[in-house]
């Protein structure tokens, strides 16, 4: 983040210190939600949305692949406005020249990490 960008949070303690670089703006939950354009509901419902996931969707999910998991929220969450079809061409357009090997997926290095075949 800049210096000087502008941050919501609620009122949990964690986050005292941050005015020192940041434009720290509190809603204190105890209090009211929203003062006027101060709130964190939309980063609310977007954790609500992946925890939701997590535990429906995907069930099983291994530590070293929870940032893709993380990213995918995240781009239908950035996209939700638009079409199926709209975030379809918006994710091929960012697929285009880029490759994922087998290995790399599963946390292996060299090869493509794809059994070996042997010859008889």
């Amino acid at each position: 983040m800049v210096e000087g960008s502008e941050i919501f949070t609620d009122a949990l303690p964690s986050y005292t210190g941050l005015e020192q670089e940041y434009i720290h703006n509190v809603i204190d939950h105890a209090e009211c939600y929203a003062k006027g354009y101060v709130h964190t509901n939309g980063l609310e419902n977007f954790w609500s949305l992946l925890k939701r996931g997590i535990r429906g969707t995907y069930v099983s999910v291994e530590p070293f692949h929870l940032f893709r998991y993380l990213d995918k929220q995240s781009f239908r969450f950035t996209e939700r406005k638009d079409n199926g079809a709209g975030r379809f061409v918006k994710v091929v357009a960012g697929v285009i020249g880029k490759a994922l090997r087998y290995a790399k997926l599963i946390g292996k290095s060299g090869g493509d990490g794809l059994p070996q075949k042997t010859i008889s």
